[in-house]
């Protein structure tokens, strides 16, 4: 491989990151927006600058090309037969649609380990019951980053070897979306996003952190999405831990966190949480002044006892509601999977600011409930996700152009 071939893709990739995103039509859909109107309403929407993380961006691509040719390490794997994931405003609408259908396609398969999860009722399901399941060991603690980058990656083989779709995974960078999150081309109720907000329905503040502070105010939806391709999508596992306060509706107990319990999709999708949480400035302070992983892992997943959510809650807040405000059941969210891919592409620059350092960097405990004293987790600790995919090793997964992974982001 030669780095006079890389060069020119990665040149181009630092141009189209810092050009504006292509203009969407407006779908009027009908939802009330109340605070949430914005320059959108005039028939475009304007994304916010992510120059600079995309600037950082450009640069973990060169660093990694040069690591790649300084430090061979063997493997098949390289920037020229890598996957690429991309950015969801920057696909084509016949792109966005194939994945949306892909996603359809998992919710509408029959799951592979129906004994596993009771209520478990397509494939879909099984991936949200390994995360129910494994949820207390894979949160604040040493793996969060390679566990979820290992399950993001298999959600992307099931799409493409069990649905045939021909693209990877997409991200939800949010940074471009952080001032109107409603309007944008993930949440605007067209065809072509993953569906909008809910309809209005009267809910108190939703209590998004365990210690209560910054309860979110509650926006104008609440209720059942009723836009977009997953309108009558069924979310059939949980609430485990629901946070969307609408007594006699989501306060739902069950001695099993795995029983049937199908439901409407439900959001209410908060600017004021991406406004003060997923900026392009809070990923860009995070990735340039968090330099060992402990700071930068505790940083991004947030500091609840100061009332911080990081922009790891503060993506799943940004969408809400139930499922995607509750910490185990939050895959049953179609959103979610773009968002870790965002997660895994923000320590994807993170390490490659410094791969020879940052690629084998872990640390941590293995509880949720007592990170600092249970016990130290350790690269050679395995990743297991029943069906979903082999059993890897944490350092299988610390790179994502070695192991079983080939990929990068643009």
């Amino acid at each position: 491989m030669q780095l006079r071939h890389i060069l020119p893709a990665v040149l181009a990739v630092g141009a189209v990151h810092a050009a504006p995103a292509p203009v969407e039509e407006k779908i009027d859909t009908g939802l009330v927006q109340r605070d949430d109107l914005s320059a959108s309403s005039a028939g475009f929407y304007c994304p916010d600058s992510t120059l600079s993380t995309d600037l950082l961006a450009a640069k973990a691509l060169v660093n990694l090309a040069v690591n790649q040719i300084t430090n061979p390490n063997g493997g098949k794997c390289n920037l020229l037969n890598a996957a690429v994931r991309r950015e969801w405003s920057t696909l084509s609408k016949p792109e966005r649609k194939a994945y949306i259908n892909a996603e359809l396609c998992l919710m509408n398969k029959p799951s592979k380990d129906p004994a596993f999860a009771a209520g478990a009722r397509s494939r879909y399901d099984d991936f949200v019951a390994v995360h129910i399941n494994q949820t207390l060991s894979i949160h604040g603690t040493a793996n969060f980053l390679a566990w979820h980058r290992y399950y993001t990656w298999a959600f992307e083989q099931a799409l493409r070897t069990e649905c045939g779709y021909n693209g990877y995974q997409p991200y939800w960078n949010w940074g471009k979306y952080a001032s109107d999150p409603l309007n944008s081309p993930l949440f605007d109720g067209s065809d072509y996003s993953m569906s909008g907000n809910g309809v209005f329905q009267q809910h108190n503040c939703t209590n998004a952190l365990p210690t209560g502070l910054n309860c979110i105010p509650p926006g104008a939806g609440g209720g059942c999405v009723n836009t977009g391709p997953f309108k009558d999508y069924v979310v059939n596992l949980g609430p485990v831990a629901p946070t969307l306060a609408i007594p006699g509706i989501i306060d739902y107990h069950n001695a099993d966190p795995l029983a049937y319990n199908p439901r409407c999709l439900r959001r209410d999708i908060s600017s004021w949480v991406s406004s003060q949480w997923t900026k392009d400035s809070d990923v860009y302070d995070l990735i340039k002044n968090y330099n060992d992983i402990g700071s930068f892992q505790n940083r991004m997943q947030g500091d609840f006892a100061s009332g911080f959510y990081g922009v790891h809650t503060g993506g799943h807040f940004t969408t809400n509601g139930d499922p995607g405000g509750d910490l185990f059941a939050s895959p049953a969210e179609p959103t979610f999977f773009l968002h870790h891919a965002q997660i895994d592409r923000t320590w994807w620059i993170w390490q490659n600011q410094d791969p020879k350092n940052r690629v084998t960097a872990f640390t941590g405990g293995t509880s949720t409930l007592d990170p600092v004293n249970s016990p130290r987790g350790k690269l050679t600790d395995p990743i297991y996700l029943k069906t979903l995919a082999s059993t890897v090793l944490n350092q299988d997964v610390m790179s994502t152009t070695g192991g079983p992974l080939c990929y990068i982001y643009v």
